[in-house]
């Protein structure tokens, strides 16, 4: 009769629970050593193969979300997109929001230079004649004009005739300055009326008419003009004056719509009378603006 262990030997399995250790020898008290050791280092190898293998899972995972990441922030639709596909400007924070704010501040307005040649109370600086009309000749593009007389008087009436005279005093004329230039055998007679207002001026400017006439002014070696000739007129007004001229030959010479030469020369001394009194405004604007 054999005795035997009751059923087949066990074999011992380290990963399987409850399995029983085999002993050496049959000696039944001490344990194989040498198979422990063996056990143990397939253990070791068995989880450093795993955690290789989650190591690489783990990277791997990452790698994709950070590609993922990337294929968000940068993705072909708008890697592609054009710079006007931008968000509008209405879509963009308002620099009003973080911008600094300052006290609202503007420069005063420039000064109109007719304000200052449009009444008495403006029109403060000096006048007379040579003032007006300085130099002893006047050069108009290429033409040069000679300076001759000039007269000053507060009546008037006693400078022009006409229907001239009427309009000047009813509008209150208070002072008319005149100059006569020459060329050739053309001379022209300027005369500038002074009013307290530039309403004044443009009423007598619109009541004149073409027998509203200021009178040559001659002397100084110039003989009569447009004393009972034709002769050709014009008026016109800027601010408180009010200017007229008159041109014709000096030889006593009706003046016809062919005299290109006079009608020129009457409109060049017209043209640089508006320029005077234009200037006058200007200085007198200037002046006021820096004091």
């Amino acid at each position: 009769m054999s005795y035997g262990q009751g059923g087949p030997q066990s074999q011992w399995d380290p990963w399987k629970p409850n399995s029983q250790q085999p002993w050496n020898g049959g000696s039944g008290d001490s344990p194989d050593w040498a198979a422990l050791a063996e056990a143990s280092e397939t253990r070791a190898r068995r989880r450093r193969l795993f955690l290789i293998g989650g190591g690489v899972v783990a990277t791997l995972a990452v790698g994709t979300a950070v590609a993922m990441a990337v294929v968000s922030a940068n993705g072909s639709d708008e890697a592609n997109r054009p710079t006007s596909s931008l968000p509008a400007t209405s879509g963009l924070p308002s620099e009003s929001a973080t911008a600094p704010s300052f006290a609202p501040t503007s420069a005063p307005p420039p000064l109109d230079p007719k304000e200052f040649v449009s009444s008495k109370d403006k029109d403060k600086a000096s006048n007379s004649p040579d003032i007006l009309f300085p130099g002893t000749q006047l050069t108009m593009g290429s033409t040069v004009y000679k300076k001759g007389p000039k007269g000053d008087t507060t009546d008037c009436a006693s400078a022009v005739q006409g229907t001239l005279p009427k309009v000047l005093k009813d509008n209150g004329c208070t002072r008319l300055m005149r100059v006569t230039y020459t060329k050739g055998g053309v001379a022209v007679t300027v005369g500038v009326a002074v009013f307290d207002t530039e309403a004044q001026a443009t009423k007598a400017k619109g009541q004149a008419d073409s027998k509203s006439i200021v009178k040559s002014l001659t002397g100084q070696g110039v003989g009569a003009f447009c004393d009972g000739a034709v002769c050709r007129s014009t008026t016109n007004s800027y601010g408180r004056y009010a200017y007229f001229t008159i041109a014709g030959f000096t030889n006593g010479k009706d003046v016809t719509t062919k005299d290109t030469a006079v009608f020129s020369a009457g409109d060049d001394i017209a043209e640089f009378t508006f320029r005077q009194i234009r200037r006058r405004g200007e200085a007198q604007a200037s002046a006021a603006a820096n004091s």
